[in-house]
């Protein structure tokens, strides 16, 4: 699992770009990140129900908050 990937979907998914949340859809090892994403933008593309959308787009969310939260950064202790 690698963070930058999710910072970068988590980026994309807030600011609406959609071209590049495919594309790190295509690029990331995480197959659950990129099963989120997919079932995000096909809702977002092909769905007629809000409610629908905005499922997808917060379970998406949450799976990238789960994700970050597994993996905590590593600091670095100046002494």
């Amino acid at each position: 699992m690698n963070i930058p990937d999710y910072d970068k979907a988590l980026y994309f998914t807030l600011w609406g770009q959609w071209d590049d949340l495919l594309i790190l859809m295509v690029r990331t090892q995480d197959d659950f990140l990129s099963k989120k994403i997919e079932t995000f933008l096909h809702a977002f593309h092909y769905s007629h129900s809000e409610q629908q959308i905005m499922s997808s787009h917060d379970s998406l969310l949450h799976y990238i908050d789960h994700a970050m939260g597994d993996n905590p950064i590593e600091t670095v202790e100046v002494f």
